[in-house]
């Protein structure tokens, strides 16, 4: 069996030079292309997919930036910081009698002149970023990925050091007998191939010299997807080719003036020295599953859920000093999502209020939750509600029109972030005008999950979905919580170091279960709304929020058990679980 007569992960553009170079020769026109593609696409996602290749693709990242090859196929995982609008490039044009293209690339490598017919496209700028508050195993889930991309790489070395290297970049690699034997590409590889002077103008040692050490940013450059797929601040995996082009502007030569007028990336300061482009090909919207290690093999899942729960429930009371109400209110809490919107609320949200503490005592069950948490999801933060820190801090994203780029704020967060806001060190003081901004800020993220963006001369209301965990001594007065929970530990909370599997256990379980569907039957209909009845009957304090919490409670409690509908058992639990908690707040 022949083999491809490229190698998609050393030399992608040569895949996308004969992919288009087959469609062309079977009759269409570039003009058919304009928005669309001609196979690239689908050829990677076999490659990627369906013969499971996506492993060895490695991961972009401030330690494998330092040998991975530029004009490769990598990975960059990250966060829709900023949207840059969109950029004009010459995609496809006429070499004497021949059809090109600069698809995948940010500079030509043939002359392009003024070429009659050139195709004028488009492509989409997303500057994006390392996941804010990834902890560390998430980041550690890609180690399997980059380690298995280490021998791969050596092998390249290796050949490259027993090869010509401008000869193998600008060749096809082709194989005899193959569909594209006959094709132009091929037939150069019998020739003295170009140099890719613009492609291989730099290395990962000379980039990484100059890019920021507290963040590893890429530009990626999106192709042929509607805008609708790609939204702010969510977080996805863009698999495409990398390119480093620091040199790029002492070697230009004339012919690449009419390129140059069409494209805004030198517009939107980002010299590539500091910022490596990823050039899109295949992108996929990542959720906290895609972040574990490994998937549990489940026998028996009912059974094994249970367990699971069962034992992450003993783990999340042993760090709370034995406080049983707490830890099951803590676990919903961590299971809790936005599910949806009517109107201006957003349903399944439930934030949490743990009072009671003091500055020595959150020093240290604040502290081991925090850790526990770390332990348990991908993406955590923490902040401390003090004046200072709200007088200064940037909470809100604002826009900087001198840059054209969006200054990303604390609350620009990933959807599933967990935030901790520890009131405990708040105290006596006058807030400015950015202190109140900045609570009026924080108050609309826990009562609607909404981020406020200043754009200076507007502002715009975000979407989130941040759970929000608020330590303090007394029920907050700035943050309006969906539970108010008293605090009541009976042992020093513990600090043993848990085993690696239960804790892959438990994040699976906590990634999973949370995004199961839900329902409720109509006899179970008839008891909700009978109980809701009675309840406000006997209490007329109890409102509309307070029905709306315990479905919320009833939905998360089904979950945390593996089940999508709601029993009467655990309609029971919540009731449980509520009364015991009024009787605290007495």
């Amino acid at each position: 069996m022949v083999g491809p007569p490229y190698d998609c992960l050393a030399n992608p553009l040569g895949a996308v030079r004969l992919t288009f170079e087959k469609a062309i020769g079977s009759g269409s026109h570039p003009s058919s292309f304009d928005g669309k593609d001609w196979g690239t696409v689908d050829l990677f996602r076999h490659f990627l997919f369906d013969q499971s290749h996506l492993s060895q693709v490695p991961i972009l990242n401030l330690a494998t930036i330092r040998w991975i090859q530029p004009n490769t196929l990598v990975r960059f995982r990250g966060m829709i910081q900023d949207m840059l609008g969109n950029e004009f490039y010459v995609g496809a044009y006429k070499d004497g009698s021949v059809w090109r293209t600069n698809k995948y690339m940010d500079f030509s490598q043939f002359p392009i002149g003024s070429s009659p017919g050139s195709r004028v496209w488009e492509r989409r700028l997303l500057y994006c970023v390392p996941v804010p508050g990834i902890n560390s195993w998430a980041e550690s889930a890609s180690e399997v990925a980059i380690d298995g991309c280490m021998n791969w790489t050596s092998q390249q070395r290796d050949k490259r050091g027993r090869m010509d290297f401008e000869a193998m970049d600008a060749k096809d690699f082709p194989v005899s007998g193959s569909n594209f034997e006959d094709s132009p590409s091929a037939k150069r590889m019998k020739e003295d191939g170009q140099d890719y002077k613009t492609e291989a103008a730099c290395s990962g040692t000379t980039v990484v010299s100059e890019i920021d050490k507290d963040s590893f940013p890429c530009l990626v450059k999106i192709y042929d997807s509607p805008e609708s797929e790609l939204k702010l601040n969510d977080v996805f995996e863009f698999v495409g080719v990398l390119t480093f082009d620091s040199e790029i502007p002492a070697e230009k030569g004339d012919h690449d003036e009419f390129c140059n007028d069409y494209c805004d990336d030198d517009l939107v300061h980002l010299p590539s020295s500091k910022v490596p482009r990823l050039h899109c090909i295949i992108h996929r919207k990542l959720a906290a599953h895609d972040f574990l290690h490994t998937s549990p093999i489940i026998e028996q899942k009912p059974h094994w859920v249970k367990d699971v729960r069962e034992s992450l429930l003993k783990h999340l009371t042993d760090v709370l000093g034995n406080d049983g109400v707490a830890a099951h209110y803590m676990l919903l809490h961590l299971l809790s999502r936005v599910h949806s919107r009517v109107d201006n609320v957003a349903v399944g949200k439930l934030s949490l209020n743990i009072t009671c503490l003091s500055k020595e005592s959150v020093s240290v069950f604040g502290t081991q939750l925090s850790l526990a948490i770390k332990n348990l999801l991908p993406f955590s933060t923490c902040i401390p509600l003090t004046v200072e820190y709200l007088s200064r801090s940037s909470l809100a994203p604002k826009k900087d029109y001198q840059t054209n780029r969006l200054i990303p704020g604390v609350l620009q967060l990933a959807e599933g972030s967990h935030l901790i806001i520890d009131e405990t060190q708040l105290e006596t003081g006058t807030l400015n005008s950015v202190g109140v901004d900045n609570a009026r800020l924080l108050r609309n993220l826990i009562e609607f999950q909404k981020v406020e963006y200043d754009f200076t001369y507007y502002k715009m209301e975000m979407t989130a979905d941040v759970q929000l965990l608020i330590l303090s001594e007394g029920k907050s007065n700035i943050l309006p919580a969906d539970i108010i929970m008293p605090f009541q530990p009976s042992s020093v909370g513990s600090s043993e170091v848990v085993a690696t599997k239960a804790l892959e256990a438990w994040r699976w379980y906590l990634a999973t279960v949370r995004s199961l569907p839900h329902s409720i039957e109509s006899e179970m209909q008839k008891v909700v709304e009978d109980d809701l009845v009675a309840a406000r009957q006997t209490d007329r304090s109890i409102g509309s929020q307070d029905f709306s919490r315990w479905l919320t409670m009833g939905r998360l409690i089904s979950s945390s058990f593996g089940e999508t509908s709601l029993s009467l058992e655990h309609w029971q639990m919540v009731k449980e679980l509520e009364r015991q908690r009024r009787e605290r707040l007495k």
